[in-house]
């Protein structure tokens, strides 16, 4: 993929960044944030349709704005499942009427979406999920079971669920994408996930009978695996190298604090700075040919083993720059408040799942083992 100055480009560069310095706002609730994206048009940028109020971009120039958009300091999007994961999949395998009805209110900023995949004892094994949709009537299904890990569940108004709906079927067969309201008191709780610190980053989500209506089955009945698949393969896009802005940033900190300290006159430290700065780069050149469209099937689970284990590595790197200092708690805590983690703090801990979610990198590995190499598939067990 070239990627050099181009004058369209540099011109987008310039717009996308005039615009989120005249309308980032450090008050603005995250909700009222993505409908100011939307009436800009921002939404939906990499979408392959428009009509829905988006604008068009090309390759590059959603490269330029996701990495704008990192740079501004802008909030994490609470919109991002639905543009980036849901979108996509409708574009390729929804109705139309599934489109009209749902990708407009996703480019407005209107309504925002959760992920109903993960399950407990199901994490990266999306195949043994258990959540079941029964036919209640011709028209809708009862899902009943439990996700775990849905990042915004309790600010989602709709929640794509993978749920079993042949329950005689085994595996990725007899499973189901189904579009499910959020909206049902009684019937979907959200639990928030209570961490040491007191505070929450993901919930639990209990389904006891919610409705799905059989208008929003994407991709028709049975066929889940195939419709999830393609959508884990959405999220491996241009969001990567936003990402990467995200982990420069990380880097320039922790060697802004090696310097001050005078931790970076230790030779160890100083190598070690070094080779997460040059990784860097070589994810950077990986995720653009990737973008080119002339990597393999398994560019998605290169470019997750690698940027896993080396943001894991960076936030092991940023708690020896800090030393002690890193385990410190806020001065003012008490066991009767929650309190937030500092940056590298949550680096460092957070990043301990980097490997686990969005497919382990043990999932990563067999899938470029089996789908790229061709090697034969590990003796599995008998299923349970």
């Amino acid at each position: 993929m070239e990627f050099g100055p181009n004058p369209e480009d540099q011109a987008f560069r310039t717009e996308a960044r005039s615009w989120l310095r005249t309308h980032l706002a450090p008050d603005t609730g995250r909700r009222d944030w993505e409908r100011t994206l939307g009436a800009a048009g921002w939404i939906g940028l990499g979408w392959p349709e428009d009509g829905y109020g988006n604008r068009r971009a090309t390759l590059t120039q959603q490269v330029v704005w996701a990495e704008e958009y990192a740079r501004s300091g802008a909030p994490p999007r609470s919109g991002h499942i639905g543009e980036n994961l849901l979108a996509p999949t409708l574009i390729a395998h929804g109705t139309p009427e599934q489109k009209s009805r749902f990708l407009p209110p996703v480019a407005r900023g209107d309504e925002l979406w959760c992920q109903g995949y993960s399950e407990p004892g199901a994490g990266s094994d999306l195949a043994g999920v258990r959540t079941a949709a029964v036919r209640d009537t011709p028209g809708t299904y009862r899902v009943t079971g439990q996700k775990i890990w849905t990042s915004l569940a309790h600010q989602a108004d709709w929640c794509f669920v993978l749920a079993r709906t042949d329950p005689a079927a085994r595996r990725h067969h007899g499973l189901t994408f189904l579009l499910v309201p959020m909206d049902q008191p009684g019937r979907i709780e959200v639990r928030p996930i209570r961490q040491l610190t007191g505070t929450s980053e993901f919930n639990e989500v209990f389904f006891d009978g919610a409705t799905a209506r059989a208008e929003h089955v994407v991709g028709g009945e049975g066929a889940g695996w195939r419709v999830a698949m393609s959508l884990l393969g959405f999220e491996r896009g241009v969001s990567t190298l936003a990402q990467q802005i995200g982990f420069a940033r990380e880097l320039g900190e922790i060697l802004r604090t090696a310097v001050a300290t005078g931790v970076a006159d230790d030779p160890v430290v100083r190598d070690r700075l070094v080779a997460q700065w040059a990784e860097l780069r070589a994810m950077r050149w990986n995720a653009l040919r990737t973008l080119g469209g002339t990597a393999d099937a398994g560019a998605p689970s290169v470019a997750k083993l690698l940027w896993g284990r080396w943001h894991q590595r960076l936030g092991e790197l940023a708690m020896l720059v800090r030393g002690a200092a890193g385990a410190a708690g806020p001065a003012d805590w008490t066991p009767q408040s929650p309190y937030e983690l500092d940056a590298d703090q949550h680096l460092f801990l957070f990043g301990r799942a980097d490997t686990v979610y969005g497919g382990s990198d043990e999932i990563q590995r067999t899938i470029i083992a089996e789908r790229v190499l061709g090697l034969p598939k590990e003796p599995r067990g008998p299923a349970t």
